[in-house]
Order: structure tokens, then sequence, then C-alpha cells
């Protein structure tokens, strides 16, 4: 059962992180895309709706493509004052507890209060409401769940780590390998 978890956790990882580089080159798209918008608006005094919803477009993707990938590289936010001393042992109680009682929750609430959302959006093949934009606003609502999904898979991953933490299996050297409980 063991050996399955850690498989389980692994795979995941893998997803995660291969899915999460592959978004951030999107980066480089997207600033290119805001240097030619600033360039075109205010050197060449000309506007254009679409290259700044592709923008905002590439955003939302980055944002929400990469949310997945930040947790799993525990690069998110927190008050480290006090969890940095910790043991991690105690780290995994405290990322444990997290997860099960604020990212579960709050990913399962967002894809369940989004479902009529998106799927209205779906429906009537919802388009910018700018002249000249584009027209793909239900496929931007669709990443809704991308973040979500990504999250839940990776918060799965982040329990299996703790709970094996907690539970003294240490699976090898590489498992934990940049992880924050090694310190």
């Amino acid at each position: 059962m063991i050996q399955l978890l850690i498989k389980t956790s692994g795979y995941i990882d893998a997803f995660t992180d291969g899915f999460g580089k592959r978004i951030s080159w999107l980066l480089l798209p997207m600033a290119i895309l805001m240097f030619s918008v600033v360039i075109f608006r205010y050197g060449l005094n000309l506007g254009s709706i679409a290259l700044q919803e592709s923008v905002l477009y590439l955003h939302a993707l980055v944002f929400m493509g990469a949310s997945a990938f930040t947790l799993k590289n525990d690069e998110h936010v927190r008050v480290d004052v006090l969890y940095r001393r910790m043991s991690p042992v105690q780290k995994a109680w405290i990322d444990l507890t997290g997860t099960l009682l604020f990212l579960f929750p709050v990913c399962i609430f967002i894809t369940f209060v989004s479902i009529r959302y998106v799927s209205s959006a779906w429906a009537m093949q919802e388009t910018s409401t700018e002249p000249g934009g584009l027209p793909g606003v239900f496929l931007l609502k669709s990443l809704i769940f991308l973040l979500s999904g990504t999250l839940l898979l990776q918060g799965l991953s982040e329990i299996i780590k703790n709970i094996l933490i907690l539970t003294g299996v240490t699976p090898s050297p590489t498992f934990l390998k940049d992880s924050h409980y090694n310190g």
C-alpha cells in the first residue's frame, strides 16, 4: 500500500511539474504581446482590443494553470515566522490540516459554484463584449476547472506526502527532494 501511495504521489508530482513548466513558457509570448500593446498604443497611437485580451487570456492561463505547480514547489505565500522553525512532523501536520480544511473545500466550492457560470458561457459560445475582442470567453471561463482540478490533484499528492511523514515512512532520498519538510 505504501508503495502505491508513493507511486501515486510521484506520478501526480511529475504531471504537475511537466504541466507547470510548459505553462511557464507562455510568459514569454505574454510579455512580447504586452510590450507590443504598449508600443502600438503609445508609440504609434494604435489600439487593439484583441491584442489586449490576448494578454489577459495568457495571464489567466499562466495563473490558473501554474497554481498546482506553485503548490507543489511550496511557493505560495505563507506567514513563515513560526512555520520555518518547525520540525518536519509539525510542518506536515500544519500542511495536512490546511489541505483538508482549506484547499479541498475551497476547490470543491469553486468547482460547484462555477458549473452554471461556465456551462452558460459554453451554451451561448460567449464572446467578448468589446468590438474587436476575442471570441473565446467561454474557453477563458473554463480555466476555472483547470485551476480547481489541478489544485485538487496536487493537494492529493501533498496529503500523501504528509501522511508518509507523519507515519515515519521515508520512502527514498529523492521523494522529498527540494521539499520544505527536510529542513
